[in-house]
């Protein structure tokens, strides 16, 4: 049973790919609750439920890298 290797370091991309995106979606929120700005506040939410989606995807990913071996 051997690892895709290709594929793990497509999940290790999507993964890094989701760090910034969700300080950045985190950040966007809470200065529009501070500001009270509600098109900021849309924004960060729509940005850390890309994070989430990235995240999601990733370690997905990685999942079918590590135990769907070498098809």
């Amino acid at each position: 049973m051997g690892t895709n290797k290709k594929l793990l370091a497509k999940g290790i991309k999507y993964l890094t790919a989701s760090l910034p995106t969700s300080f950045i979606g985190i950040y966007l929120i809470s200065f529009s609750m501070i500001n009270h700005f509600m098109t900021i506040t849309i924004l960060g939410i729509l940005v850390t439920g890309f994070a989430i989606f990235l995240i999601w995807k990733g370690i997905n990913t990685i999942m079918k890298s590590l135990f769907d071996g070498n098809k």
